[in-house]
C-alpha cells in the first residue's frame, strides 16, 4: 500500500494509505500546503467536491480543515475500498460522504452547490476540458476551482487562474471566475 499524510487541521499527521492504480497520484503534502495557504486554513461551513478522489488527501484534508460537507466521488474498487477504511480510521468525520461511482456521471447529475471543487483527472485523458462546462452549474459566484494538469492552464471556461505553482511535472492551479 501507498501512503499519505494529512498536513494540517485536526486530522493532522495522520497516514492515509492507498493501492496503486492506474492514474493515481497523490497530491504531494507540499503542494497542499501551499493550496491551503492560498485558501485559508479555515474552511468552516464549506461544501467540497472532489469527483476524482483517488488517494482522498484532497478531501480528507479539506474535512481536517472544518469543511462541513465534503464529498469525494470515485470509480475503482479497490481505491474506493481505501476510501472507505480511510473515513473509518479518521473516526468517520461527519459531512464526509464517499461515493462509488463516474465523475461525469456525477457532475452531470448533482443538484447541489460547491464552495470549492479539486479536480486532479488522470493525465493525458482530457478529463479537464470534458467537465470544465459542468462547473458554473456546481458553483456559486465566488467559488473557487482548484486543477492539477500536467500542463499550466491559464484559463478555464469562465474561470481564471488567479494562484499557480509546479512541482516536479505537476502543475497546479486555483481558479475564479473571471467576474468574482
Amino acid at each position: 500500500m501507498n501512503s499519505v499524510r494529512i498536513v494540517g487541521g485536526e486530522f493532522r499527521r495522520r497516514v492515509l494509505r492507498f493501492p496503486d492504480s492506474e492514474g493515481l497520484r497523490p497530491t504531494p503534502d507540499r503542494v497542499r500546503e501551499t493550496l491551503f495557504n492560498w485558501l485559508g486554513q479555515d474552511l468552516d461551513g464549506w461544501h467540497c467536491l472532489d469527483p476524482f478522489a483517488g488517494s482522498g488527501a484532497l478531501g480528507f484534508e479539506a474535512a481536517s480543515r472544518g469543511a462541513e460537507r465534503v464529498v469525494m466521488v470515485e470509480k475503482a474498487p479497490r481505491v474506493l475500498a481505501a476510501l472507505r477504511e480511510n473515513l473509518e480510521l479518521l473516526h468517520t468525520p461527519k459531512g464526509v460522504e464517499i461515493i462509488r461511482g463516474d465523475a461525469l456521471q456525477y457532475l452531470a447529475s448533482a443538484k447541489a452547490k460547491f464552495d470549492l471543487i479539486f479536480l486532479d483527472p488522470p493525465y493525458h485523458k482530457g478529463w479537464i476540458e470534458r467537465v470544465a462546462p459542468m462547473l458554473a452549474a456546481l458553483t456559486h459566484e465566488d467559488s473557487a476551482i482548484y486543477v492539477e494538469a500536467e500542463y499550466e492552464i491559464p484559463s478555464l471556461d469562465t474561470w481564471q487562474t488567479v494562484r499557480h505553482g509546479k512541482a516536479g511535472e505537476v502543475h497546479f492551479h486555483l481558479l475564479r471566475r473571471a467576474s468574482a
